[in-house]
């Protein structure tokens, strides 16, 4: 029967039946891809338009709510004067940008103050009650003190619009109303972005009447649109969205046709590789004669396994395979995947925070917790996987006869598995994870002690990267860690050879547009490798522990050049330094800089200390006293990087702060992105509001600078006004009045 099926396999017609096969196969998926094509298409368009609607509907929500706000404070001040109210409706137009106009209307229909002025004069006394529908409408809104949409509407100004009506009181109490004016146009284009007014043609339609409609030049693809409700309070609108014949061509697929290629080709492929099977079949036969001798070579590796075992192979703790036996083992190993031309996978695992559980638990917890890691490890022991205990939190499993890169990665996933659930040691259930580094023979290594060496370099750099993770060996690796520990050996000479320079970034006061700060920033000048920046070293010293000795010479070289500017024209700038959270932790922190600045008679105002947002909220009881310290010493405190994703308006309240600074994060797009306008604004506010200052950092067009004068930024620094440089640089420029410190304020903001 076998060959049989042999010679039909071979047959010359059996090519041309596949080819046929595969060409109607290649058919049918076309056209049914083609219909899921239009089908994901018309969802897409779908989603397009429920977005529009929903941002419609939140946008438009908001206006409503602060024409409510403003009404609110008419009832709560009912003798407010008409300047009072022109102040407040002028922040309103340069907040939001989209009204036409915004008015007050007495309660017999007639506009009386209006903003702005400027071309609507001639709406003043103009009754809006101008017809019986909307005297209806307004008159029941003033008895009930529900809100009134005009919907769309001629507005006398020109151009159609709606306008939001806000009682002032109900009933008897009425005081008129506070009106919302809107062009349609502003509107539309301030709540839909650029790239949906490019893209789609859109008809907001009340009812069953056309009220406002968008890009009606553009040209449509035909058999595509779909409308959305939009729920908003008086008004019965939807959205109808119908793409542009360029949006639907970028919606669709290669899919189809190179389904269809790919099938042809598929054929081809398929009816020559039947030309190979005799090939095919004696390779086979060599896989099983190779096999044949791989099970004889398990069978030897299982006696040498036995015999080790009788020469104390075993770790007495775990019960695991000791490193001995694990070093020969894979020798062994990597001898047999010489021959055979298979791969082999050594992983070296460190269990994450052990040292700090074993230090703070007990040793005897460490051994329990040890134990307990082994037996979950030792069940994915196997004829091709050899777990060892190498030591103090260390263990190594070696993969045996890795096909493919997959092998592997199936090892590791067992291997993060056996962390998945809490280890019961003493009484408690304890959570442990484990960062792991991996070499694979023979790409990493050629023999056992180079493939441990690599494996633990890849393990080195995965725990850079964070716990719970795992990291392959990969060229180069060897050399940047060479690199590496040459940089910290000569990391623990620069404070001693005085290698170390600060760097000074000017902070422009928007105010009198005068430069009265500077940020100290340190660098390395390295002997051999030139200038360096603090992040090529300043990980190491934070992870050798020598970041406090640095912060130190920081502050101290802070004070010095405060000293040689005393008594010159620059004895009125304050130095910021940066002081890391470990140096926080150090109870003299406060005495050194209190001698640092007694010694070099500098006025503490004259220094600030700056500490980022998410060490602020590390430890709170503690650095609460340690900032409370030096607000009494008389230094200046500044929360750096704001707002990237720690803050909490409760330390602001109880902290010492005298400055915040805005994470350049927010500043490169505030112009551009309405939400970061919006929060940088909200935070400046929120900084005034507490008595607090702000400074921007990362200004680096003119078109920053102005918006952030335009909102009351107190502070601002960046590429802008100058780089970091050298105090004889700083000094240079500003004599010479070359940096940009000055610009107007435009009032149409």
């Amino acid at each position: 029967m076998t060959n049989q099926v042999v010679r039909g396999l071979l047959h010359p017609v059996f090519p041309v039946v596949i080819f046929l096969v595969f060409l109607a196969i290649a058919s049918g998926l076309k056209y049914g891809i083609d219909k899921q094509d239009r089908e994901q298409i018309q969802a897409s368009l779908a989603n397009e338009a429920q977005a529009m609607a929903d941002n419609l509907e939140r946008e438009f929500l908001v206006h409503l709510e602060a024409i409510r706000r403003m009404a609110q404070r008419m009832e709560a001040n009912p003798d407010m004067r008409e300047s009072t109210w022109s102040q407040d409706a002028r922040n309103y137009l340069n907040d939001f940008g989209v009204y036409q106009a915004i008015e007050w209307i007495d309660r017999d229909f007639v506009i009386r103050w209006l903003e702005p002025l400027s071309g609507n004069r001639e709406v003043v006394g103009y009754n809006v009650a101008f017809n019986a529908e909307r005297r209806a409408a307004l008159e029941q809104a003033r008895a009930s003190g529900t809100i009134d949409i005009s919907g769309v509407i001629d507005l006398r100004q020109g151009g159609q619009g709606l306008v939001i009506y806000v009682p002032i009181h109900a009933g008897a109490d009425n005081n008129g109303f506070m009106a919302g004016v809107f062009k349609m146009e502003t509107l539309a284009r301030q709540l839909l972005t650029s790239r949906v007014l490019d893209a789609f043609r859109i008809r907001i339609t009340d009812g069953d009447d056309l009220a406002y409609e968008l890009n009606t030049s553009s040209e449509t693809a035909r058999g595509f649109a779909h409308t959305a409700p939009v729920e908003l309070p008086t008004l019965n609108w939807a959205l109808t969205v119908t793409p542009s014949a360029a949006w639907v061509d970028s919606q669709r697929s290669l899919w189809p046709s190179a389904t269809f290629v790919s099938m042809l080709f598929m054929g081809i492929l398929t009816s020559l590789t039947t030309l190979l099977v005799q090939l095919i079949l004696k390779r086979n036969r060599a896989l099983l004669k190779t096999r044949r001798e791989l099970e004889s070579e398990i069978d030897q590796r299982k006696a040498i396994q036995q015999d080790l075992a009788r020469l104390e192979s075993t770790d007495a703790l775990t019960g695991l395979a000791n490193r001995r036996f694990f070093m020969e083992d894979l020798t062994h190993t990597l001898t047999i995947a010489d021959r055979q031309m298979r791969q082999v996978a050594l992983v070296m695992m460190d269990l994450d925070r052990f040292q700090m559980l074993n230090d703070s638990l007990g040793h005897q917890f460490g051994d329990e917790l040890l134990i307990k890691v082994s037996e979950r490890l030792n069940r994915l022991s196997s004829e091709k996987v050899l777990v060892a205990y190498s030591g103090g939190d260390e263990f190594m499993v070696c993969q045996q006869h890795v096909d493919e890169l997959d092998d592997v990665i199936n090892l590791l996933g067992q291997i993060k598995q056996s962390f998945a659930e809490p280890f019961e040691v003493q009484g408690e259930a304890h959570s442990v994870t484990a960062t792991m580094g991996i070499a694979v023979y023979p790409q990493s290594g050629l023999d056992a002690d180079t493939l441990l060496r690599n494996a633990d370099v890849a393990l080195y750099r995965a725990k850079e990267q964070g716990r719970n993770t795992y990291q392959f060996y990969t060229e180069g690796m060897q050399d940047r860690e060479v690199l590496r520990l040459e940089l910290d050996k000569d990391l623990s000479h620069a404070l001693a050879n005085d290698e170390f320079v600060l760097y000074f970034q000017p902070q422009v006061d928007l105010e009198s547009s005068e430069i009265r700060s500077v940020e100290a920033l340190i660098r390395w000048q390295h002997p051999r490798r030139g200038l360096l920046p603090p992040v090529e070293f300043i990980p190491l010293a934070e992870e050798s522990g020598r970041i406090t000795e640095i912060g130190r010479w920081v502050v101290m070289a802070a004070c010095r050049q405060l000293a040689q500017w005393q008594g010159t024209e620059f004895e009125h700038l304050r130095i910021a330094v940066n002081l890391s959270g470990r140096e926080l932790d150090d109870e003299s922190l406060v005495d050194h800089i209190r001698d640092a600045l007694e010694a070099n008679s500098v006025p503490p105002r004259r220094l600030e200390v700056e500490l980022t947002e998410e060490i602020f909220i590390q430890n709170i009881e503690h650095n609460l006293d340690q900032l409370s310290r030096l607000h009494k010493l008389g230094v200046h405190l500044a929360i750096d990087d704001f707002g990237v994703g720690y803050s909490s308006l409760g330390y602001l309240r109880d902290f010492p702060v005298d400055l915040l600074k805005i994470d350049r994060s927010f500043i490169t797009d505030v112009t551009e992105r309405h939400d970061d306008a919006v929060i940088t604004r909200a935070v400046i506010n929120l900084a005034h509001n507490l008595g607090i200052q702000v400074v921007a950092e990362g200004v680096e067009t003119m078109e920053q600078l102005v918006f952030l004068k335009n909102h009351r930024c107190d502070l601002v620094q960046g590429y802008l006004i100058s780089r970091p440089v050298p105090a004889a640089t700083l000094e240079k420029a500003l004599r010479e009045g070359t940096m940009i410190t000055g610009v107007a304020v435009d009032s149409g903001l």
